[in-house]
């Protein structure tokens, strides 16, 4: 399915905001990963396995979504719907690594986490929207 000239004219501002949301999920992941280098160095217990293997993974896959999101405004319906049902679960996984106290995730990591949910849960309002909805309709 393509978006008409007037649908996606209704939604690109959202989704211009979309993707800058996830460029700056990945910034946010880069910083973090430069901080856990400078740990490393200087105070090694703060930084464990998870800590390399989250930020990497976040990192990425915001890359990912910032190339899933001009799939989105090319009018994929698909895209749509996986970026829609990934703004509402990462927070929720993202939440229980928050409030786990064994997680491996040291504190730093644990608020790093948490911006990255909110800047997620944000997306998550803009995609849900009844305007972005509606220029994705389910198809019959």
């Amino acid at each position: 399915m393509t978006l008409s000239i007037d649908r996606r004219a209704a939604v690109r501002p959202a989704l211009d905001t979309v993707r800058r949301l996830w460029w700056l999920c990945a910034a946010v992941s880069l910083i973090a990963l430069a901080a856990a280098a400078v740990l490393a160095v200087v105070d090694p217990a703060e930084v464990n396995w998870v800590v390399w293997l989250r930020g990497s993974v976040v990192a990425v896959a915001s890359l990912v979504f910032v190339v899933v999101t001009r799939a989105v405004a090319r009018g994929s319906r698909r895209a749509f719907t996986r970026m829609r049902w990934i703004s509402i679960l990462a927070p929720i996984g993202i939440g229980l690594i928050i409030v786990s106290p064994d997680s491996g995730y040291p504190l730093w990591m644990k608020i790093e986490q948490g911006l990255i949910g909110v800047l997620i849960v944000v997306i998550a309002v803009l995609l849900n929207s009844r305007q972005m909805r509606a220029a994705f309709p389910k198809e019959s």
